[in-house]
Formats: structure tokens, C-alpha cells, sequence
């Protein structure tokens, strides 16, 4: 199991639920710093825990890193890509290089890995895919549309994507959270059905077993964003969230 993000708090409750009797992967900057992770999944029973250097961002360095993954500790069984930032709004409205750097990492760098991870896979015939991403980005809001916008893009991308994996043995699980209260999104306000990291893992380790191609965390968000796609859009820009 890779978990590309090993910082993540979600990142590391998926690894904890799935840890038993598996090796695991942590990629992340300042790999040498994970101790503590790496005790917690011990702790959870994983087989092994290895920590590895990881930059998102490195788009040349993708396909020699995950390559380099499966030729050092086997084929990759479940790869959770958990790496994003959520950026400063209203920063990103004035900075044009912070909101481009919003993009490259929650968006740009997704898609690179994506694609690099899903031919390695297909290669191998199986395996599984999870990517996060948010129901930000299913009608993007004045209130944080920079992220938003990347969101959509990754939903849109990691659908088509998962369509044009089927029958190839693996299989990709998008996420859409709501709000999580958790580092991220530390010192804001918590939105209506908000999750904690824990309840997000508990949904995907569950989709994982189900086979599940989409899941909403909580599910009930499935609902409200159905209407919400057809709220007129005067009324969508006085939202204050």
C-alpha cells in the first residue's frame, strides 16, 4: 500500500484500517521524519512501514519514483494519493503564483501521478486507485473557487480516468468530503456535514470492500449537491460558504 502524502491525516487512517499484514509505503517531503507514523502503523500490525522522499511537484520525477516503489517492495496494491494544499483564498485572489501553485499541486501534479500510476497498474492488471476529490469542486463557490476549481478539474479528470480503467483489473475510488475538521482546515469555522479524517477513512476503506467507484463522505452530501447544482446562480453568489 502507497500512500503518496504520508503526512496526511486521512492518508495515514486509510493506512491504519488497511495496515494488517501489509507493507506499507510512505512517500512524502522529509521522509526521514516520519517516526511517529511510522510507530502508529506498526502499531496497527502493518507487515513493514518504509518510509520514502516524495515531491509532488517534481512532474519529471513521477514515473522513476513509482517505478522505483514497485521494483524495491513489489507490485503496488492500493495507492491513496493524499497530497494537496488548500491554499490561501484571498491571497490567491491577488497572487497570481499562489493561486497558479494551488493548481499545480491539487490539480497539475494529480493528474501527472494519475496517469504515471494507471499505466504502471494497467501493466500489471490489477490494483486500486484512490483519489480525493471535494464537493468544492462539484459547483465551485466565490469562497474559495481557486481550490474549488481544482477539485473540479481532478473530479473530472479521475472520472474519465476510472471509465477508461474498467475492465483492466483496476480499479480507481473518487472521494468527495465535505468539510474536514482536521490540520487543514484548523482555526475555520466547520461547514455543515462535516467529517472527521477517521469517518473519510472509514468510508473509503468501505467503498474499497464494496468495490465502490464514488463515494460522498457523509453520504447525505450526494443529496444536497444534487440541488445545489441547480440553485439559480443569483442565489448561489450570496452564499457565504
Amino acid at each position: 500500500m502507497l500512500i503518496l502524502g504520508g503526512r496526511s491525516e486521512i492518508g495515514l487512517e486509510v493506512a491504519r484500517r488497511l495496515a494488517p499484514q501489509r507493507v506499507v509505503i510512505l512517500a512524502a517531503r522529509r521522509s526521514g521524519e516520519l517516526l511517529e507514523e511510522v510507530e502508529a502503523l506498526k502499531g496497527a500490525g502493518a507487515a513493514e512501514v518504509h518510509c520514502v522522499e516524495f515531491d509532488a511537484d517534481d512532474l519529471e520525477g513521477h514515473r522513476r519514483f513509482l517505478e522505483g516503489v514497485a521494483a524495491d517492495h513489489g507490485p503496488i496494491g492500493v495507492a491513496v494519493l493524499a497530497f494537496g494544499i488548500l491554499g490561501d483564498q484571498t491571497r490567491a485572489e491577488q497572487d497570481a503564483a499562489h493561486a497558479v501553485q494551488i493548481l499545480q499541486t491539487d490539480f497539475v501534479a494529480q493528474v501527472s501521478v494519475l496517469t504515471e500510476l494507471a499505466n504502471l497498474l494497467r501493466a500489471e492488471g490489477s490494483g486500486k486507485i484512490v483519489v480525493f476529490s471535494s464537493v468544492a469542486g462539484v459547483r465551485v463557490r466565490k469562497a474559495n473557487y481557486v481550490y474549488g476549481s481544482a477539485k473540479a478539474g481532478l473530479d473530472g479528470f479521475a472520472s474519465g480516468l476510472a471509465d477508461s480503467l474498467h475492465g483492466s483489473g483496476v480499479g480507481l475510488l473518487l472521494v468527495r468530503p465535505g468539510f474536514v475538521i482536521g490540520r487543514m482546515t484548523e482555526g475555520m469555522d466547520p461547514a455543515p456535514f462535516s467529517s472527521t479524517p477517521a469517518e473519510v477513512a472509514q468510508a473509503v476503506v468501505g467503498a474499497l470492500g464494496r468495490g465502490r467507484e464514488r463515494v460522498w463522505v457523509p453520504g447525505v452530501l450526494r443529496w444536497v449537491y444534487a440541488v445545489a447544482r441547480v440553485v439559480p446562480t443569483g442565489v448561489w453568489r450570496r452564499l457565504p460558504r
